[in-house]
C-alpha cells in the first residue's frame, strides 16, 4: 500500500527525511486490532518533530507517520479513529500512532478496535480529522484541566498552529472572551475573523485572564504570568519557542496561579468533542485540503510556518 513515512532523520530539513512509496499491509499486533480504510487525514508539528528524530530512534524505521484520520472499518461503519494506543514497552504506558505503531498517512492503518468512534453525522470527514490531536488537546486544556466553565476569559499564545487555532475558535464557541497573540499581521486579522480579540505578542490585555493556553514556551510564558487573573489555570502542551522558561514563583504563589501540563485527552473526552462540533455547528479551521498524491506538498506548507489551522489530507482524491 502506498504511505508516506520516515526513512531516516534530518534536524535541520526533516522534508528530507520523509518517503512516499509502498510499505507492507499493517499488521495486527493483537486479535482485537482492525484494519482501517483511511478517507482523511490532517499533519500536526509532531510529524516534523519525528522526522527530525524527537521520540523515534533509527530502530524504528522506516516509520508510517501521521496521528489523525477519519476512515472505513472493515463492517462499513465511517469512524474517526482515537490515536492513543496502549503501549506496555513506553515510559508514559501509551503511545501515539506513528511512534510505536504505523501511523495514519497510508491506505489504510490498524487500531484497537476500541479506538474507533463513530462519525457523528453532519460532520465531513475532513472536519473530524482534525479534532483527534490538536483539537482534543486544546478541548482538554480548556474543560478538564482549564476548567473554563469556572471562568470568563481566555488567553491563547500563539495562535496560528492547530493547538492554539482550535483553542481560539473552541474558547469562542464556548462563549468567552478570548484573547490571542500572533506575530502575524494577517494572522491576528484571521483571529479577529473567528470573533478573538487579537494582539502582538507582550501586548497588555484588557483584563487579566481566567485561563491560558501556553503552546509556546519561554518566549511568552512571562506574559502568560503576568496575564493571569488570581487563581487562574495556565495549561500548557507544548514549548515550540523554548522549554526552559524562567518563572515568578512570587507571582505564583501570590497570584495561586495553577501551572497545569497537559498532553491529548481520553476517547471519552474526544466523544465529547465530536458531539460538541456536530450539535454546535463548529468547524475546524482548515489551512488547505492536499491530495494523498501530493502528500509531499501538506508537509511542506506545514513546514513553511505560514499555516493557519490545519493541513488536511484527501486519501480519496
Amino acid at each position: 500500500m502506498r504511505a508516506a513515512y520516515a526513512s531516516s532523520f534530518d534536524a535541520d530539513n526533516p522534508l528530507a527525511a520523509l518517503t512516499v512509496g509502498d510499505r507492507p499491509e499493517p499488521a495486527h499486533p493483537q486479535r482485537d486490532w482492525v484494519s482501517v480504510q483511511v478517507r482523511a487525514s490532517s499533519l500536526n508539528h509532531h510529524d516534523l518533530w519525528s522526522l527530525r528524530g524527537v521520540g523515534l530512534g533509527p530502530d524504528q524505521l522506516p516509520m508510517i507517520l501521521g496521528c489523525d484520520a477519519v476512515g472505513t472499518d472493515p463492517d462499513g461503519n465511517e469512524v474517526v479513529i482515537y490515536p492513543v494506543v496502549p503501549t506496555p514497552g513506553d515510559p508514559r504506558g501509551m503511545s501515539i500512532l506513528s511512534e510505536h505503531f504505523p501511523g495514519t498517512f497510508a491506505e489504510r492503518v490498524a487500531v484497537p478496535r476500541m479506538n474507533l468512534l463513530p462519525l457523528p453525522t453532519g460532520l465531513a470527514a475532513a472536519d473530524a480529522a482534525c479534532l483527534p490531536t490538536a483539537w482534543l488537546t486544546a478541548w482538554r486544556m480548556l474543560t478538564t484541566k482549564g476548567r473554563v466553565d469556572d471562568g470568563e476569559s481566555v488567553l491563547v499564545q500563539g495562535a496560528g498552529g492547530g493547538v492554539a487555532t482550535a483553542a481560539v475558535a473552541l474558547g469562542v464557541a464556548l462563549g468567552k472572551r478570548v484573547y490571542a497573540t500572533s506575530r502575524d499581521a494577517a494572522k491576528r486579522e484571521r483571529i479577529t475573523e473567528l470573533g478573538a480579540t487579537a494582539l502582538e505578542p507582550g501586548a497588555r490585555l484588557p483584563e487579566r485572564v481566567d485561563v491560558v493556553i501556553e503552546t509556546v514556551g519561554a518566549a511568552t510564558f512571562d506574559h502568560s504570568l503576568k496575564s493571569a487573573a488570581p487563581m487562574a489555570r495556565i495549561v500548557v502542551s507544548g514549548a515550540t519557542a523554548g522549554y526552559e522558561p524562567k518563572v515568578n514563583l512570587r507571582r505564583v504563589f501570590a497570584m495561586q496561579l495553577e501551572i497545569l501540563g497537559t498532553s491529548m485527552g481520553t476517547p471519552d473526552e474526544l466523544t465529547e468533542l465530536l458531539a460538541f462540533c456536530a450539535e454546535r455547528d463548529v468547524r475546524p479551521v482548515i489551512d488547505s485540503v492536499v491530495p494523498f498524491s501530493r502528500i509531499e506538498e501538506a508537509f511542506a506548507r506545514l513546514a513553511s510556518g505560514d499555516v493557519f489551522g490545519k493541513v488536511v489530507v484527501d486519501h480519496t482524491a
